[in-house]
């Protein structure tokens, strides 16, 4: 079943200026779909439509089947978690606190804690490395750290649609293999559909299932790896030279950017 669909999704800034057109994607349970494009590319603009921030001027998005537009905020809440780029931290919260706000699509209106809160807020907070921060404030942890209590906030949440805008960016490489890890055990225990903004094009061969090529608002392809990261497609979108490889040990690719004029000559897989 497709958890995510988009149906000629266009969208339009104040300006006039074109952020998406006619985009048509999907993304399955179980699945994890990375999207890639150079800035400006319209990647964050897609999330906050499928999360349901930005309205689109024409076309239509379906979560679980059910059009977005059909639902209030609770409900969007409880099926899409969300952990952008960046986010001002909480003053005076502490990390359990925070974590604990993903569950407030699913309380009641006196916002009390059941057990089966608790138990997903401690799940999260030990799946994200946090214990011995979780009863620290917030705004005392450094940038990397209070990118992990968003995804385990994310977690705590318990949707089936998990939306990572550029979420590990800010990490380092142990807390980032740890955290892309896990979201890979958590899509494919729990059948979550996930979509995740990336820069990092070895990342994106290494975690995802399919890849979504974005330039100037269109989607360029959409795919597996192989058929999506080629020379041509990613010389065309990000107008750089890369290297395409191939690794031996796992037939996973990888890519290098070229140094105009000094760099070897580039892998032309197609």
């Amino acid at each position: 079943m497709n958890a995510i669909e988009l149906s000629r999704v266009s969208v339009r800034y104040a300006s006039g200026r074109l952020a998406l057109e006619d985009i048509e994607l999907s993304v399955r349970k179980g699945e994890i779909c990375a999207v890639l494009g150079p800035n400006g590319a319209g990647k964050s603009t897609l999330v906050k439509v499928i999360s349901g921030a930005l309205p689109p001027q024409r076309g239509e998005v379906r979560i679980l089947g059910e059009p977005l537009s059909r639902l209030d905020r609770r409900e969007i809440a409880k099926r899409i978690a969300l952990v952008p780029q960046t986010s001002e931290p909480a003053v005076g919260f502490s990390v359990r606190e925070i974590v604990m706000m993903g569950r407030a699509p699913h309380q009641g209106a006196w916002m009390r804690a059941s057990k089966h809160d608790e138990e997903a807020v401690e799940r999260a907070i030990a799946a994200c490395e946090l214990e011995s921060l979780a009863g620290r404030g917030v705004a005392e942890l450094s940038g990397g750290e209070q990118q992990r209590v968003a995804i385990a906030r994310a977690l705590a949440q318990e949707a089936p649609v998990l939306l990572l805008d550029e979420a590990t960016a800010h990490l380092d490489v142990r807390h980032f293999i740890a955290l892309s890890e896990l979201v890979c055990r958590e899509v494919q225990e729990r059948g979550l559909a996930c979509l995740m903004v990336l820069h990092d094009l070895n990342a994106a061969a290494q975690y995802a299932d399919r890849i979504a090529l974005l330039k100037a608002g269109r989607l360029v392809a959409h795919g597996s790896i192989e058929e999506v990261m080629t020379y041509r497609r990613l010389k065309e979108v990000f107008e750089a030279e890369l290297y395409v490889g191939v690794n031996e040990l796992d037939n996973a690719r990888y890519f290098l950017p070229v140094r105009p004029q000094l760099g070897p000559s580039p892998r032309r897989d197609g």
